[in-house]
């Protein structure tokens, strides 16, 4: 991508769209229609323990929206905090931590 100089690192689909990691950025391609069945977060925060993280988002008094749910990457949710902010946490496979953060 030439944004930032780089191949991407990650492809997959998910659902009716491709999604890819370029750098810091996370593409996703397909249509419109199918881009807005996915479910919505201001950001996406990688995690190393997804069941500690939702156990504190539930203390804290969010509610999840969607998930937990598996995928290729490995596992995610997505939560919307007590103050309304809308938040994809993943915990990638230990495999793809290896292949991508060394």
């Amino acid at each position: 991508m030439e944004l930032v100089a780089e191949p991407a690192h990650l492809r997959f689909e998910f659902g009716e769209v491709e999604v890819a990691a370029v750098g810091d950025f996370l593409v996703i391609a397909g249509s419109a229609e199918a881009a807005a069945r996915l479910p919505r977060a201001s950001t996406t925060v990688v995690v190393s323990d997804l069941a500690a993280v939702q156990a504190v988002l539930a203390a804290h008094g969010a509610t999840l929206t969607h998930g937990p749910a598996r995928s290729v990457t490995g596992s995610y949710l997505f939560a919307r905090h007590a103050e309304g902010a809308e938040v994809e946490y993943v915990q990638w496979k230990p495999e793809l931590v290896a292949r991508l953060l060394g």
